[in-house]
Order: structure tokens, then C-alpha cells, then sequence
């Protein structure tokens, strides 16, 4: 799919739940359509290891700005979740709507959390996976720096997983 297909769908938008996600699938990516957020918006959720061919479909179809990349947990217990928002911005001018598009990746807590870095693809994308490392523990496989951005090297835990124990204190190491 070309993204001047997206302006032949029917209603000239991609809020149509799983228009994306079907063609992807016509793409032989592997993925499932999720429920529309609340403003509309598609989300797809896609394995760890087809997230950077689902990426690169994406930008092929004219989503070529990741707008923003992050974390969140589901609960103790439950997933750890890597998400992705896609916009096209090509010409603002011309086109009446900003298309968009959100990607999951659900990881079990319990099991490997590595997903593919998409510096490649996205180099915006490099501190927004830091971040993500930082607060949730979820790797980022072929990060060109993959260090803690917001909390000291030293500190351990993911402070933002729903189960996190924060210590009674944190040691400060003398830096020189």
C-alpha cells in the first residue's frame, strides 16, 4: 500500500477501525486490530519481533513522524507495554486532518522484555526509548546508547512499574 491509498478509502480518513491494520495484513505483517481510542484513532498491537517491519510499513504508507514513543504497565502481574504514535506530516497545508496511528507492543512482565530499537528508522526515537528503559526496564535491542536518562546509573528498579518498592533511601556515590 502506497500512502496516496490512504486518500482512496471511503471516507477519505483512517479512523475507520482496522483500515490500517488490514493492510498490514495484506503486507503479510501479523497484527491485531485493538479498539479505536477515544478520539478515534486506530491502535494496533504487534509482536516484538514484527515491530520494525510494521514500522517500516508504516512510513511507507506516509506516516513518517513518530510523534511519541513510551511505556506504560497494566498492572502488578500484568503487561509491560511499549507504544508508538505515528502522524503523517507531510503537507499540513493540504491535507484537513493530521492522520494517525498508534502501535502497541505487549510484553509479559515475567519473560524477555527486549523489543527492537527504532533509532534506524526513527532517530527521534533515541531518548523517548531511554526514557522508556529508565522508567519501565524494557530494552531496546541495537540502541546506540542504551544508558539511563533520568535516574543516576547506579539506581536499581524501574521506578514507574505498578509493583515498584522504593527504597527507604538511595546511597548517594561520590561522582569523581
Amino acid at each position: 500500500m502506497k500512502k496516496d491509498d490512504l486518500a482512496k478509502s471511503p471516507d477519505n480518513s483512517i479512523e475507520k477501525e482496522g483500515f490500517i491494520s488490514q493492510n498490514l495484513s495484506k503486507d503479510g505483517i501479523p497484527n491485531q486490530s485493538l479498539a479505536n481510542d477515544h478520539i478515534g484513532i486506530e491502535n494496533i498491537s504487534v509482536e516484538p519481533s514484527k515491530l520494525c517491519d510494521a514500522v517500516s510499513a508504516l512510513k511507507n504508507y506516509g506516516f513518517n513522524y513518530l510523534q511519541c514513543q513510551g511505556g506504560y504497565d497494566e498492572g502488578p502481574g500484568k503487561n509491560l507495554v511499549s507504544f508508538y504514535h505515528f502522524i503523517t506530516v507531510d503537507d499540513l497545508e493540504k491535507i484537513k486532518k493530521i492522520k494517525e496511528v498508534r502501535l502497541k507492543v505487549f510484553l509479559k512482565r515475567d519473560s524477555d522484555l527486549s523489543i527492537p530499537s527504532l533509532y534506524k528508522i526513527f532517530k527521534g526515537s533515541d531518548w523517548q526509548e531511554r526514557e522508556t528503559y529508565d522508567m519501565y526496564g524494557i530494552n531496546f535491542i541495537d540502541h546506540p546508547n542504551p544508558k539511563r536518562l533520568l535516574m543516576p546509573e547506579d539506581w536499581r528498579g524501574w521506578p514507574l512499574r505498578k509493583d515498584y518498592i522504593q527504597p527507604d533511601f538511595y546511597e548517594l556515590q561520590d561522582a569523581y
